[in-house]
């Protein structure tokens, strides 16, 4: 199962070294080629977190003695792929072409109006943060879900297994009922006919 795990190891090294370049390259864009940039990084982010999901369910299939290595190593990868996440967000936003035309915002009162554009960036990275934690919590509870279901399931034939188990048990002790009352009889034969 550790062998799992380690195929991914490079996958999520090779992503997250392409995601990291992208990122940088996105203040240098514009129009066309920073929508499609952006873009780009969102769907490898999304790869990047399946990526790392199925790291996280094969470390979670390691036996308990084993785990603690590759528990560490999963901790690192979620703590680079958050900060590389906030990286994108920073970057999305700092450079984003709906909040920096400037002079389209600035008007008499350049300072106020500098001060609200800030405050909209904080707002709309709060929103973008906001709504990754939304869809990390989904995610989670659609995993919990599934792991409910599987386990219902296994529960079920736990129960079938254990009532099929004790059908066996009591058809035995029937026979040995049966094989007890026949002794009885077949003792009894013996007694008469000795006697005899």
């Amino acid at each position: 199962m550790a062998s799992d795990f380690e195929v991914f190891e490079p996958d999520f090294g090779t992503l997250t070294a392409d995601i990291t370049s992208k990122v940088a390259r996105i203040p240098k864009l514009s129009g066309d080629d920073k929508k499609s940039m952006v873009a780009n990084v969102e769907k490898q982010m999304e790869e990047a977190r399946e990526l790392l999901e199925q790291m996280d369910l094969q470390v979670r299939e390691i036996p308990l003695q084993s785990r603690g290595l590759f528990s560490n190593r999963m901790k690192s990868y979620k703590q680079e792929l958050t900060k590389l996440d906030r990286d994108f967000k920073r970057s999305r936003i700092a450079y984003s072409d709906e909040v920096n035309p400037r002079n389209e915002l600035l008007g008499d009162d350049g300072n106020t109006t500098e001060n609200q554009l800030i405050k909209l960036r904080e707002e709309r990275a709060c929103l973008l943060d906001n709504t990754e934690r939304l869809e990390r919590s989904t995610r989670r509870l659609e995993a919990g879900y599934q792991l409910t279901v599987e386990t219902e399931q296994v529960g079920q034939e736990i129960l079938e297994n254990l009532h099929h188990d004790k059908e066996k048990i009591q058809r035995a002790r029937e026979r040995l009922r049966e094989t007890d009352t026949n002794l009885g009889k077949s003792s009894r034969i013996l007694t008469g006919m000795l006697r005899r």
